[in-house]
């Protein structure tokens, strides 16, 4: 999807108010507690580093709510001021949150920034910032690199990967609580190995078989899971781009569905457009069961009983 950016400039204006009394106190706040502060882009990683450091991380992440659209987040200058006194920042990456790029910018912050798409060993994008100093404006590698999917959260294996890099990155940061976040950051990787190992018990019985995904956020499970992505490649990226689907391309994607071999429709449930309901609609006229995946944690979950929740909805849906 295309995202609204709110520019650095505008940012740095709108900070500069703040700091002088004309904003609202509302929104979250740098901490003063001792612990060491990390910034989010969103919940799903806020949520693996409060799992990850325990008592010793005091976390904000910037999109917590299943609500919202990630694509259309704008910041706010109290997000600057979060992200200005960060010891760590957590991003996507990839072309996803750019606005994660503003802020620091903006806000000439000194932390360090882990890209969740740099643990990805489909990356190809290079290091989006530099370690070597403060500036962060030189090297902002965060564009849409062609052929690959940065939705990575759903990739068992990237995340595995990152939750060692973020156990790494507070190690630097608080060494005295190096076996905390050791042992946290193997706990979830055990874990993660056992979503592994249930995608593969849904290849072992479904190899081959067809699902449409209206988007590209889930079809890192999907692949996974040994499921093949009938879906034009046209209609995915006009849906994702929030462009209108071609007529042609939309005829070409209701004859799958009426053509009795796709199994399950997959659906982005924070963002849906015209023609995503009329390929929800041709499935349910088909008897074809829907699956609806979220970008951000829903509510009450923590990263790994929403992947399995993720993962359960595809094996159920295929037993259908």
């Amino acid at each position: 999807m295309t995202s609204r950016r709110l520019s650095a400039a505008a940012l740095a204006a709108a900070s500069a108010l703040l700091l002088a009394g004309c904003a609202t106190s509302e929104g979250a706040e740098p901490s003063d507690d001792g612990r060491l502060d990390v910034v989010a882009s969103t919940n799903v990683y806020g949520q693996l580093v409060e799992e990850i450091g325990g008592d010793v991380v005091d976390v904000t992440s910037l999109i917590t709510s299943t609500a919202q659209d990630p694509h259309a987040f704008q910041a706010s200058a109290q997000d600057q001021l979060v992200v200005a006194s960060a010891d760590l920042v957590i991003e996507n990456g990839g072309g996803y949150d750019p606005f994660i790029d503003d802020l620091i910018e903006a806000s000439g912050t000194s932390a360090h920034v882990i890209s969740a798409v740099e643990f990805s060993p489909l990356w190809t994008g290079g290091s989006a910032h530099d370690d070597s100093g403060d500036d962060h404006a030189d090297d902002h590698g965060h564009e849409h690199i062609e052929g690959f999917n940065e939705h990575v959260w759903y990739d068992p294996a990237t995340m595995a990967a990152l939750v060692q890099g973020i156990a790494s990155e507070l190690e630097a940061l608080s060494p005295d609580d190096a076996d905390t976040f050791a042992a946290a950051a193997d706990r979830l990787v055990a874990e993660i190995a056992g979503l592994e190992a249930s995608l593969a018990d849904i290849a072992a019985a479904h190899a081959g078989e067809d699902v449409f995904a209206t988007e590209p956020v889930p079809l890192y499970l999907v692949e996974a899971a040994g499921l093949t992505d009938v879906a034009p490649p046209a209609f995915t990226e006009a849906v994702e781009e929030g462009q209108d689907v071609a007529p042609a391309v939309l005829l070409e994607s209701i004859k799958l569905l009426e053509g009795g071999d796709v199994r399950i429709v997959l659906i982005n449930a924070q963002t849906a457009g015209a023609e995503t309901a009329q390929v929800a609609s041709e499935a349910d006229a088909n008897g074809i069961p829907i699956a609806e995946f979220a970008e951000t944690l829903p509510e009450g979950h923590t990263y790994i009983s929403w992947m399995q929740e993720n993962i359960e909805q595809l094996q159920n849906a295929l037993e259908e």
